[in-house]
């Protein structure tokens, strides 16, 4: 089995203007408040004996990222499919998406969007992939707070609930997966 640690982001420009991004080309940068948070979950995971590293494609996860490799000598893969649920709503405020998807937040798909579930896939083939790469590693994993739900949610047996956590910046949770 391999082990996966996956972390949020730290806090970004968007999340304190409740915007919404979900398009990796506009820039939207870690905040001072995300720094510092990234630092200290870099301290946190220090002595964690991580053989792969794996981020999104935004540059706030990325960022996270560069911050927590600071105590461990790898190379971050970029991967899209640790990227942010596509919205189809990139630079609105994050309640018209909650409004819209709130009915049945696992099935709504947005015009321009996608699904909850059809997030869940994404994620699935990115761990379904890495485990078979990497069947008794220690990988880390910088994603966003839907995305990580998602993975949390397809080994959850109740995923009508499992899908409403909720993750802080810089926030971790280790599962296995393979």
């Amino acid at each position: 089995m391999m082990k996966v640690v996956l972390v949020r982001h730290g806090e970004s420009e968007g999340n304190v203007r409740h915007e919404i991004n979900d398009d990796p080309m506009r820039i939207v940068n870690l905040t001072a408040r995300g720094r510092r948070q990234a630092e200290a979950a870099a301290e946190r995971l220090r002595d964690v004996p991580f053989k792969h590293a794996y981020v999104s494609a935004f540059p706030r996860a990325q960022q996270t990222m560069d911050i927590l490799l600071r105590h461990h000598d790898l190379h971050p893969v970029v991967d899209a499919r640790l990227n942010e649920r596509i919205s189809g709503m990139d630079g609105l405020h994050v309640d018209l998406f909650n409004d819209l998807v709130r009915p049945d937040y696992l099935h709504i798909k947005p015009p321009r969007g996608e699904s909850f579930t059809q997030q869940m896939e994404r994620l699935r083939s990115f761990l379904d992939e890495a485990a078979a790469r990497h069947p008794q590693a220690m990988a880390l994993v910088v994603s966003h707070e839907n995305p990580i739900i998602a993975a949390l949610t397809l080994l959850s047996d109740t995923p009508e609930t499992a899908c409403l956590q909720k993750l802080d910046n810089c926030g971790s949770v280790e599962i296995e997966w393979g």
